[in-house]
């Protein structure tokens, strides 16, 4: 489909809307549904718990590291070609990373399928700049409510059916997801409009578009943006690290299998679910973008807190409560911040914008997990936690001195 969609200042075509949320669940949940089976996987490559630990955290940096590299130059690509292009080839290359995970047989096939769909997991912030197209700003935030609603019905049922599926073998859950990601590229192969039009279009890409680096200090630089792009940075890098050590967190705690690791991740996402219906929509009547935004980092911080006293104290139901409570803060931090974001910029900057915040998550995607892993081996289970009390309560004092200078 070739036609192109543009919002008005009031309305959204329907059609595009599903199809974006229709794409942004597959994509959740073929990423969540490796989710609790990558310990086991690497088990049989290594020799004792601490290697597997730090394996499964470097799985996790080098698909960040390569995330970082290559969103820049997508987002690029996308304000210079389109979003329906790069998407679609975003969805190729992940079913190919997840596909060659899943054979395995030794420890740097599976780096490759990491690194693999690593490239081509700027997929995300291309749909973000696609969103952005579609939807008038006055409602921006709303839809990128719905953008993670979307997700974390995909993250909701990922784990656990990948959980589930991972009782006929380890590699299964990604087989199913390289097969999720294909049906996710022909859905919009058929169905995909270009939400970019003609005019709003780069003409050329200046190769400094193409450098992560000049990326960075580029958006850096934009107003308003800075402070909240460094806060979001001291976020991400705990939340990369409780990502990569969770499931190795609960095997080495409570001895749980995937079944019940993949219910744990499945937490997050239907956070996701109830915030979107029933949170959010009162939260946006009564808060800005940024209040909401340290609600949700406060929530983060209670809830590393009781991650971190479960292992203290070997209380499971703790680490179910502290998942709860920081699913609850990551689900209404997520669309706050983007909506932020994306009001940074106009419509041919989108991918530029979108591409440099995910370059930056990435970037503490990459720092999170090898921090976290070296301190879960060598301070104790407890340790990543602990670090994300710290560091996300160093980002509110930002964004709130951020508020304080506005007033």
């Amino acid at each position: 489909m070739s036609s192109t969609i543009q919002p008005t200042k009031s309305t959204i075509n329907k059609k595009t809307l599903l199809f974006g949320l229709i794409s942004v669940f597959l994509s959740g949940m073929g990423f969540s549904i490796i989710l609790p089976v990558v310990p086991f996987l690497v088990a049989p490559y290594v020799s004792n718990s601490s290697e597997q630990a730090l394996m499964v955290t470097l799985l996790t940096s080098v698909y960040a590291f390569c995330v970082f590299f290559a969103a820049p130059g997508l987002g690029a690509l996308s304000d210079r070609f389109g979003r329906r292009p790069i998407l679609l080839i975003c969805f190729i290359g992940s079913a190919l990373g997840y596909f060659i995970f899943g054979l395995g047989g030794a420890l740097w096939v599976l780096f490759l399928g990491r690194i693999i769909e690593g490239i081509t997991g700027g997929s995300i912030s291309t749909l973000f700049a696609f969103f952005a197209d579609i939807t008038p700003q006055e409602q921006r935030t709303k839809y990128f409510g719905w953008v993670s609603a979307a997700a974390g019905a995909g993250g909701a049922l990922g784990p656990a059916f990948g959980g589930l599926i991972a009782h006929f073998g380890y590699a299964m859950p990604f087989f199913f997801g390289a097969a999720i990601t294909l049906i996710n590229f022909l859905f919009g192969y058929f169905y995909m409009p270009e939400s970019l039009k003609e005019e709003n279009r780069l003409k050329r890409i200046p190769l400094m578009r193409l450098n992560p680096f000049s990326q960075l200090l580029n958006i850096l630089t934009i107003k308003n943006l800075g402070r909240l792009l460094i806060a979001a940075f001291l976020i991400w890098v705990p939340n990369g690290s409780l990502q990569a050590v969770m499931s190795q967190f609960a095997i080495d705690s409570f001895s749980w299998k995937p079944a019940l690791i993949g219910m744990m991740f499945s937490i997050m996402g239907i956070q996701d679910i109830l915030s979107q219906a029933f949170v959010m929509p009162k939260l946006l009547l009564k808060l800005t973008d940024k209040q909401i935004a340290i609600l949700g980092m406060i929530a983060e911080i209670i809830g590393y807190a009781l991650i971190a006293a479960s292992s203290i104290f070997a209380l499971a139901p703790l680490l179910i409560i502290g998942m709860f409570v920081f699913g609850f803060g990551d689900s209404i931090f997520g669309p706050s911040f983007n909506g932020m974001v994306s009001k940074s910029a106009n419509a041919s900057e989108q991918g530029r914008i979108q591409g440099g915040s995910q370059a930056i998550q990435s970037l503490a995607r990459i720092i999170g997990p090898i921090i976290g892993g070296q301190i879960y081996i060598t301070l104790g289970h407890a340790a990543p936690a602990v670090m994300g009390v710290i560091l996300i309560t160093g980002a509110i004092f930002i964004l709130y001195k951020k508020n304080a200078g506005n007033k």
